[in-house]
């Protein structure tokens, strides 16, 4: 493929300074708060561990198997500046600045400043993103390393195309998919006819050396294979599985291997990278943009005496971006037992791209456009889908940590010795002090989640705890789009363990206590409910309807 190296770029820390500055000013009312779902649950319990014990195996959570470049990162962190969320909220909001350089630098090579400059203010702008900005999750790192990595890649550095595509896979495993996807394309074009070869990879070369010159373009991208399998291979000596615990394994490989599964999760990939949380607005610009003609510069008209086409990201650099989309759109959605968004974060930035450079290409006022995309992309933010969605990718997850923060904080203030009743991930936020919500540890007693079944089960096991936590465990509309399709939860609930939480009030009723504290965000709430005492409740209980009676679709 031909590089387009700009030799009058900015400098790249000058760039990771500006947008550094910018993303921290953007995330300063959220750089302190506790810990969030996994989080709270993996990373950070992971990271610990190997601050206090040197272990890159995690001890006080059980181990995923993911490579442990991320939780070393933050641990850096922690033993230059010390152990608190705003440390690592701030290490991880320097990887999402490195991060949008990468993109920057990758969207400046195959296209120009202008573009570059509009796709990482995009990227950033993203809800995804930006939320993702300053959790401790590994999936924007294992993106930055491979826009960078795709960077080297076009300007044909094979060193650093190694060494950047074997820092994405040691910040993710699933992070291989972009080099192995890459060295697949390359042998794809190895065996076109010289004519197609030329068209795909916008070069042309006599038959003789083709063969020797794909073999220096596959060996960088199959190098990240040899560090990520050495991981593998001591996770493997270390704990006996090589992929996580069993049960990781079934959740995320074993139990998503079913065709009518897959087809509805590649349904839900293919709307996360081309239309979730307004990235339709982009998308659809750009094919609406398609139909008009390229808008030609006067300047370069005048220069060289015939009109000038704006230029366009090259078909070969493309067809490169399109088949890494389709790889992470197909692979998410064969495995990976949550349909998270975060998944396809090393996508995504390549869509808005090619969008962008469209919309510079054939609209002539196309910064008014990204000017409206932008601002619908920070509108969603702070507004809830109509549809179903992960608290994680907006800022719904600053009003799930901030109600928990004071449900908790009643809760140990007002039952100090109280054993509580609740689900993850609370139960490890009450009984991890480290995580930030409470001040020392609460004794809890867990269930599954909130729904009808183990809510009646908990009410049968009352005598072991005085209190209950329970909380949405989903932001979900209160009038969704479509509307309530049963068969369509009931696909859910067979496929991707979808459950229909109490609400407060019922839950209440049923386990025999009364809510004493209750806190609702749009689509989240929160309640702590203080169990009866045994005399009131025998009474209580001879007017309770059976359990039987308590039809599930009034919750």
């Amino acid at each position: 493929m031909i590089s387009t190296i700009r030799t009058s770029s900015p400098h790249p820390a000058l760039v990771f300074a500006a947008i550094l500055v910018g993303i921290f000013l953007l995330h300063l009312p959220l750089l302190q708060l506790p810990y969030f779902w996994d989080e709270a649950g993996y990373y950070v319990p992971a990271a610990r561990d190997l601050l206090l014990r040197g272990s890159l195996i995690p001890h006080t959570t059980v181990s995923n198997a993911h490579p442990p470049l991320v939780m070393a990162w933050i641990v850096l962190w922690w033993k230059v500046v010390g152990y608190a969320p705003l440390v690592t909220r701030s290490a991880m909001l320097v990887m999402a600045a490195f991060s949008l350089t990468g993109i920057f630098r990758l969207a400046e090579r195959v296209a120009n400043t202008q573009v570059a400059i509009a796709t990482a203010l995009c990227t950033a702008l993203y809800p995804v993103f930006f939320a993702q900005s300053s959790l401790a999750h590994v999936d924007l790192a294992a993106a930055g390393f491979t826009f960078w990595a795709l960077s080297a890649y076009v300007e044909k550095r094979p060193v650093a195309v190694a060494v950047w595509f074997s820092l994405a896979a040691l910040a993710k495993e699933t992070a291989i998919l972009a080099p192995l996807t890459l060295a697949c394309w390359e042998l794809f074009c190895l065996v076109m006819p010289q004519r197609g070869r030329a068209a795909l990879q916008g070069r042309a070369s006599d038959p003789g050396s083709r063969r020797a010159s794909a073999l220096v373009r596959i060996f960088p991208v199959l190098v990240p294979l040899l560090p990520l399998t050495l991981w593998f291979a001591y996770h493997y000596a270390r704990t006996g599985y090589v992929f996580g615990n069993p049960e990781f394994f079934r959740y995320n490989v074993a139990s998503t291997l079913n065709p009518l599964r897959f087809l509805l999760a590649l349904a839900l990939r293919l709307w996360q990278a081309f239309g979730y949380l307004h990235l339709w607005l982009l998308t659809t610009g750009m094919l609406l943009a398609m139909l008009l003609p390229p808008v030609t510069d006067e300047a370069g008209t005048a220069a060289l005496g015939s009109p000038l086409e704006r230029g366009r990201i090259a078909i070969p650099v493309q067809l490169i971006f399109a088949v890494v989309v389709c790889a992470y759109v197909i692979a998410m959605a064969l495995i990976g037992g949550a349909v998270l968004a975060r998944y396809m974060l090393p996508a995504v930035p390549l869509v808005i791209m090619v969008g962008v450079s469209t919309l510079r290409r054939r609209l002539r006022y196309w910064p008014a456009a990204i000017a409206v995309i932008a601002l619908a992309f920070v509108a969603a933010w702070f507004w809830d889908p109509p549809y179903g969605f992960s608290p994680e990718d907006n800022l719904a997850y600053r009003d799930y940590t901030v109600m928990h923060e004071d449900a908790e904080g009643f809760l140990e203030a007002r039952y100090p010795m109280a054993h509580v009743l609740t689900a993850w991930p609370a139960s490890d936020e009450l009984a991890r002090p480290w995580l930030g919500y409470t001040t020392r540890p609460v004794q809890v007693v867990r269930i599954e989640d909130f729904s009808l079944e183990e809510v009646l089960s908990a009410a049968d096991l009352r005598q072991n705890f005085e209190v209950a936590l329970v909380f949405s465990t989903k932001d979900e509309p209160a009038r969704p789009l479509l509307g309530r399709w049963r068969t369509w939860d009931e696909l859910k609930r067979r496929f991707f363990g979808y459950h229909r939480d109490l609400p407060p009030a019922v839950a209440a009723r049923i386990l025999g206590g009364h809510i004493v504290f209750s806190a609702q965000r749009k689509g989240q709430w929160v309640a702590v409910i203080e169990m009866e005492r045994e005399e009131m409740q025998n009474a209580k209980d001879t007017e309770r309807p059976p359990s039987g009676s308590w039809p599930y679709d009034q919750f």
